[in-house]
């Protein structure tokens, strides 16, 4: 199967405060809310949704996962990386004079988290169009991007009637009610986490059974809890795979993704592709 990954591509700074952000925030004083932490560690790494999800694909055998995404002129390191672990990396876009996107996060002892994510490259994917590509794909991941170049990935995906995996996430807050929508209605499957899918259920307006009438399946994953498949009639809940030491969440729900498409990919059974999606995440 082809598997076409849109979204961000970044580099992950990833940092670890020893103690509980809840801790220092006053509620009464969210005003004037000013904070600095100092932190124990830092670690840049490889990152971006994208090639979180091919990765975890080429690790568990997919034909050369594609990568499609605009990057910035300091990507040359992370390409020959890519392409080292059978990551197809021809059909991502290096824009010259920026640099690649970049995420920052903070993670404290309860594993919460503060973040922050510079666009960098990825503001030019809204000038990216799938025409680029010289094949049709058999699926493509609508994953969190810049929000025009997820609007124009929908509506392209409709009008070359690709089936896409409608994955929204961290992008729901930047993205209209009507924009949503418009990415639910057209999908042919969605993927959220259990706080997501209660904000794209209130900003759309759509019902579970009216999102299970639209798409083939709808997987929503609920941290340390496992996740639920709802597909063809069922619900099948799947059960987080324990881990002795939690090192850092980031990546995990792309892992997850990664790892269930895998199984998707050679027609397993739903729950068996929501247990390969859980082991991904626990050994991300």
């Amino acid at each position: 199967m082809s598997i076409v990954c849109t979204g961000s591509v970044a580099y992950d700074y990833l940092m670890k405060f020893p103690g509980f952000f809840k801790d220092h925030i006053l509620t009464d004083k969210l005003e004037t809310l000013s904070l600095s932490f100092l932190v124990e560690s830092l670690t840049k790494v490889r990152g971006g949704i994208a090639p979180n999800i091919a990765y975890t694909l080429a690790l568990l055998g997919s034909e050369r996962p594609i990568v499609f995404a605009t990057v910035g002129e300091d990507f040359d390191e992370y390409r020959f990386w890519l392409n080292e672990h059978r990551v197809d990396t021809s059909f991502i876009k290096k824009i010259d004079g920026v640099f690649t996107a970049s995420f920052f996060a903070n993670t404290d002892k309860a594993n919460s988290q503060i973040a922050s994510f510079y666009p960098g490259a990825m503001t030019f994917a809204r000038d990216y169009s799938l025409s680029t590509l010289d094949f049709k794909p058999q699926l493509v991941v609508i994953s969190p991007n810049d929000p025009d170049a997820m609007n124009r990935y929908v509506e392209e995906c409709g009008q070359m009637k690709i089936p896409y995996v409608y994955d929204p996430s961290q992008q729901i807050v930047r993205m209209s009610s009507v924009e949503i929508r418009k990415g639910v209605e057209g999908a042919y499957s969605l993927f959220v986490n259990e706080y997501e899918y209660q904000l794209l259920q209130k900003l759309t307006g759509f019902s579970q059974n009216e999102i299970l009438e639209i798409v083939k399946f709808l997987v929503v994953t609920l941290g340390e809890k496992g996740a639920i498949i709802y597909a063809e009639g069922e619900e099948i809940f799947v059960p987080a795979f324990p881990v002795e030491n939690i090192v850092d969440p980031t990546g995990v729900g792309d892992a997850f993704r990664g790892g269930f498409l895998r199984g998707y990919e050679e027609g397993f059974s739903w729950e068996l592709c929501g247990k390969i999606g859980s082991l991904s995440a626990a050994y991300c």
